[in-house]
């Protein structure tokens, strides 16, 4: 009978406990707050979450790694700075408790949510930021993969100003019943501390991200992927990113919808078309001078440009009729809301448009819908930015931080004012400040046309040189002009001249623009990503590695522009006597003909000419680069440390992949004119006195410096390659005819006989 009770109890408690658990089919119907609030609570055991921590930080109260990059915790509110931890942006918070085992439940599929959001753009934001320090084979990534996914890990909650975050309805009961918070767990969207709405969906992976990239379509239209995105499984560490989602969610990418993509701009652009339309009606309505067509590129900047503060989307009409079709100077953006490297790029892109408010126009256009107007700009990767005005455009090619756009949008704002007009004491005060200016000298016969084609050249000096122009007698004396109109550039004081052989090669834009690039960089400019392919190919290159924060450093960066400017100054007279040579040998042909009376040979003679350059041969330039900075490049391309070994000069030759660091003596080539001046003519000459250095493995050093010795001497090179056939051609047809003579692997000379037993009748066993 004692049994039969015993077994009866334990039946009956066995039915209760399954009675009042909750079953799978019923798991959102959860317990209220006043219930949880009311009941007896156990002590959360070493193994259970603890009271006042996220479910999220119950699986990790550390840093946890989501596609190889470190996340931090997810954020736990504090329930009295609620309202001050949400007032800006989206927040989407998990109210839950500790003790609901829903929200336990939950919590592996919340904490990889908040993690696969959290890195979604940080990973493509790090690619980015290597892609640009690694424009050219020059300055790469920093010194370490962490360190750029820290500086752009935020880049998400930045682009969107949405954060995920959790909030313990236990210890903060007055709040969740303040918010009518029911049920465990309830997900709520606020936006400015304020409830935008309550997630209803199905409370799983797929269910959760739709509820998320729903939001950030609306709060960014036309940022998110067309077809839905690759979700992880719950508790996973990685995903395929670039994967094809299971299932497709067919979100709002249509035509329509792309266009509203600018949405948030429309108010800006209605001010500017406005503004514009106003300036084109005073336009047509003023009479039109007799014998002159109107010119519709004839209109005057607007007054105040980029009023909105804003990047203003453009369509195929709007750009044509803001753009093309005047002459304010326009910054524009071609993207693709897709593309990982524009979205990248969009906070640092609106943030530009705010700070250069009433100063430039800043624009944008959606390429996934005016397929048409990217076409016709010949835009072929994204995202692409040029500089337009007045129907002219220039790219830029540089670097996408804010600091930089805005640096270049300023220097472009000077082209709107044309090309500047200045005296002796004017140059004098821009000589303190630029490095590099263009001086174009003008007179009272210097024509229209003239002045056209100087205008044209401005653009696509941007950010790189100024350029001016003067009338002025004393600069004229100052450099020896003679005959106008002129160019040459000042480097440091040092001019060097634009040859003009008719007055029509001073309207020839492709010729002066390659002239321009060829000189338009300082003496010793600083060695940067942007510009590290113009400066280290095509020559060797005598390269500073300093420190930008040490006490000596200007004295070791003067070092190096005093031995650049010995050094330019000596291959200019090495350059002038042998033009000089080849004079006096024409000049002495001349005058043998004539003392000869040979008219044959003297019309020889006048008709050679005289065609030398200094590019003839590989020039040497000079640079100086941050060896703090690109600290981790040098050290694995030079096997230099700037914290340990110092300052140091090391002469590059790109094109070999090769370098030298010592001196003659073996000795370290330091920041020293004389170290520099010594060693450049024992490295430049046909064969280095000095063994080089390998900035790649040993087979890319042989072929380099095989290659190298071909180009240095390529009729030896010649004779070594014919020579090599012919000993092979040689040696086959020798191996030919001595397999063709023996009949086998055995020559016996006519010995035959003895293996036959000693006579032809013989026997052989």
């Amino acid at each position: 009978m004692r049994n039969l009770i015993t077994g009866a109890i334990t039946f009956l408690s066995i039915l209760s406990r399954s009675l009042a658990s909750p079953s799978p089919e019923n798991h959102h119907l959860l317990n209220t707050v006043e219930d949880v609030l009311s009941e007896t609570k156990d002590v959360p055991t070493n193994g259970s979450p603890k009271a006042g921590a996220t479910n999220s930080e119950a699986i990790s109260e550390n840093d946890t790694q989501f596609n190889g990059l470190s996340v931090p915790p997810m954020r736990e509110l504090n329930g009295d700075d609620f309202d001050k931890d949400t007032s800006k942006g989206y927040w989407f918070v998990k109210h839950y408790s500790p003790y609901c085992h829903h929200c336990q439940a939950i919590a592996p599929t919340w904490q990889t949510l908040y993690e696969y959001y959290y890195v979604q753009l940080a990973r493509q934001n790090a690619a980015i930021i290597a892609a640009d320090r690694q424009q050219t084979s020059s300055p790469v990534a920093s010194s370490s993969k962490s360190k750029d996914a820290k500086m752009s890990l935020n880049s998400f909650e930045r682009y969107y100003a949405f954060h995920f975050a959790s909030i313990d309805c236990i210890a903060f009961g007055d709040l969740c019943s303040a918010r009518e918070i029911n049920a465990f767990p309830t997900f709520s969207l606020y936006k400015e501390s304020k409830l935008v709405k309550k997630f209803e969906g199905h409370k799983d992976m797929d269910g959760l991200s739709h509820f998320v990239e729903e939001t950030l379509e609306s709060i960014r239209p036309g940022s998110r992927p067309k077809g839905g995105v690759k979700l992880p499984e719950p508790g996973a560490h990685s995903v395929d990113t670039e994967a094809k989602p299971d299932s497709s969610v067919e979100k709002d990418k249509d035509p329509a919808r792309g266009k509203a993509a600018g949405a948030k701009h429309k108010e800006a652009l209605s001010i500017v078309e406005t503004s514009s339309s106003a300036d084109a009606a005073k336009e047509t309505t003023k009479p039109k001078t007799k014998g002159k067509k109107p010119n519709s590129k004839s209109k005057k900047p607007s007054q105040s440009p980029n009023r909105g503060g804003a990047s203003v989307s453009l369509s195929q009409e709007s750009f044509q009729k803001l753009v093309t079709n005047t002459q304010d100077p326009w910054f524009v953006k071609f993207y693709a809301p897709w593309c990982h490297h524009c979205q990248a790029l969009a906070p640092s892109w609106a943030q530009m448009a705010k700070e250069l408010r009433g100063e430039l126009n800043i624009g944008e256009v959606n390429c996934d819908v005016e397929v048409r107007l990217c076409k016709d700009v010949h835009v072929k990767a994204y995202p692409t930015i040029h500089f337009f005005r007045g129907g002219e455009r220039v790219e830029y090619d540089g670097l996408r931080g804010l600091g930089d756009l805005v640096n270049y949008a300023k220097k472009a704002l000077d082209v709107g004012k044309g090309v500047e007009n200045v005296d002796a004491v004017t140059f004098k005060e821009m000589e303190q400040t630029e490095e590099v200016i263009f001086l174009y000298f003008y007179d009272h016969a210097t024509t229209s046309e003239d002045f056209a084609a100087l205008e044209r050249l401005t653009l696509s000096l941007v950010g790189h040189a100024k350029l001016i122009k003067t009338n002025s007698t004393t600069l004229a004396e100052r450099f020896r002009i003679s005959t106008w109109p002129r160019l040459l550039v000042s480097r440091d004081g040092r001019p060097s001249y634009y040859n003009a052989l008719s007055p029509q090669d001073m309207r020839d834009f492709r010729a002066l623009l390659s002239w321009m690039q060829s000189v338009w960089l300082p003496i010793v400019p600083e060695l940067t990503a942007s510009n590290s392919r113009e400066i280290m190919t095509g020559k060797y290159v005598v390269l500073g590695i300093l420190a930008r924060e040490r006490k000596g450093f200007e004295q070791d960066k003067k070092e190096i522009k005093n031995a650049a400017l010995d050094w330019m100054e000596k291959q200019t007279h090495i350059f002038q006597l042998e033009r000089q040579e080849l004079r006096d040998s024409k000049h002495l042909r001349i005058e043998e003909a004539e003392d000869r009376g040979d008219q044959r040979a003297l019309r020889n003679a006048k008709s050679i000419r005289i065609d030398i350059s200094e590019d003839d041969k590989k020039q040497v330039g000079f640079a100086w680069v941050d060896g703090v900075f690109w600290e981790r490049w040098i050290r694995t391309t030079y096997g230099i440390n700037v914290a340990v070994d110092g300052e140091k000069v090391i002469i590059n030759d790109e094109d070999n992949h090769r370098y030298w660091d010592q001196t003659i003596s073996g000795a370290p080539i330091v920041p020293s004119r004389t170290s520099i001046l010594e060693t450049i003519p024992k490295v430049i000459s046909s064969t280095p006195e000095i063994r080089s250095k390998s900035t790649t493995g040993i087979i890319g050093h042989v072929f380099y410096s095989a290659r190298g010795g071909a180009k240095s001497h390529p009729f030896i090179a010649l004779g070594l390659i014919l020579g090599a056939a012919a000993v092979a051609y040689w040696g086959r047809g020798r191996i030919r005819k001595s397999k063709g003579s023996s009949g086998g692997f055995f020559h016996l000379d006519g010995k035959e006989s003895w293996l036959n037993g000693g006579g032809s009748n013989g026997k052989a066993d």
